[in-house]
């Protein structure tokens, strides 16, 4: 389905506000378990961020973001990367044209509104950079010359925890450009049994065939400038800070919170109060974001890590500890 076969949206907040959550809905129909996974993709798509997935394998990382994919009805492509990917396999690179007897610029995957980046973290840091100007800057260049990516555009990307064997991990300036982290967990026992019966029943995971596109570019693109109108206060913006330099002064931390990632937490607040129809961030909309947002841009020290201190818990000390506007 196209986005010119997609019904014309309104486009005031509630109409969509109620696209955002049929998103939600048509997700479901493929992926059990995982609410948390899927309102994280949503929220970074209206704060025009990427997602950096971590979790076991076979836990529906891809799963998760082929389906979301799909029923936001943009295009997609996947990239699976392994030690013998170039950056050029990527971005795209220079060929010469023999007919022409010059060279012209080949697009590569990266150039569509969703990247999957499929266990980004079994290729080296040389491929992982490659991503580095088009999460940042939009854009590729290439012999002099910026090409821009297509909007929205997001990249999703997964990765298995680095004690796994054949893994590398991720330079922090990549960690950096990806608004969030979610951890994909295991499933309850309930939703485990359900996806079983999905299955049971003939479900495709390749396919998809039960998952539609349910909103079109032009509502989405709509739907980020909403979100960034939403309101925030100086008491708000104070918290924010003050929860950064916290990260900075704990005891357990080797580098905290930088301005750049206040900067994304307030992105992502405020696309959380947008889904959650908030005309402006509250402390709770930021907590809600803190972890998700900050959990991979905290390097601890060495002796916190042995005795086994974890960045969530980190912030959740740091959480506690920090006043709370009225």
């Amino acid at each position: 389905m196209t986005d010119e076969s997609l019904p014309t949206a309104t486009l005031d907040d509630t109409a969509l506000r109620q696209a955002m959550h049929r998103v939600r809905t048509e997700v479901d129909k493929a992926v059990i378990g995982q609410a948390g996974t899927v309102t994280g993709l949503l929220v970074a798509l209206l704060a025009r961020g990427h997602v950096l997935l971590e979790g076991v394998p076979g836990v529906a990382k891809t799963l998760v973001v082929r389906s979301f994919a799909r029923a936001i009805g943009l295009s997609t492509k996947r990239v699976q990367f392994t030690p013998d990917l170039m950056p050029g396999d990527v971005t795209g690179s220079l060929v010469y044209d023999a007919r022409t007897g010059e060279f012209e610029f080949r697009q590569g995957p990266v150039f569509t509104n969703i990247l999957l980046a499929d266990e980004i973290n079994r290729t080296p840091p040389k491929t992982q950079a490659a991503l580095l100007e088009a999460m940042e800057e939009r854009q590729v260049s290439a012999d002099g010359t910026s090409r821009p990516l297509p909007d929205p555009f997001l990249v999703a990307a997964t990765q298995n925890p680095i004690e796994h064997e054949g893994t590398y991990t991720l330079p922090e300036a990549q960690l950096d450009r990806f608004l969030m982290k979610l951890v994909v967990s295991m499933p309850e026992r309930d939703a485990e049994v359900s996806v079983l019966r999905l299955h049971a029943e003939g479900f495709s995971p390749r396919l998809l065939s039960g998952v539609s596109p349910v909103v079109s570019a032009e509502e989405i693109r709509a739907a980020q400038d909403a979100a960034g109108r939403v309101q925030v206060t100086d008491d708000v913006l104070g918290y924010v800070v003050d929860l950064a330099r916290a990260t900075r002064q704990s005891p357990s931390v080797e580098l905290g919170a930088s301005p750049r990632a206040s900067t994304a937490l307030l992105g992502a607040a405020k696309a959380w109060a947008w889904l959650n129809a908030s005309s402006a961030v509250t402390p709770d909309h930021v907590q809600t974001m803190l972890m998700p947002v900050w959990r991979h841009r905290l390097q601890l020290r060495p002796d916190a890590q042995m005795e086994g201190v974890s960045p969530d818990s980190v912030l959740q000390s740091v959480v506690q500890q920090t006043r709370v506007p009225i």
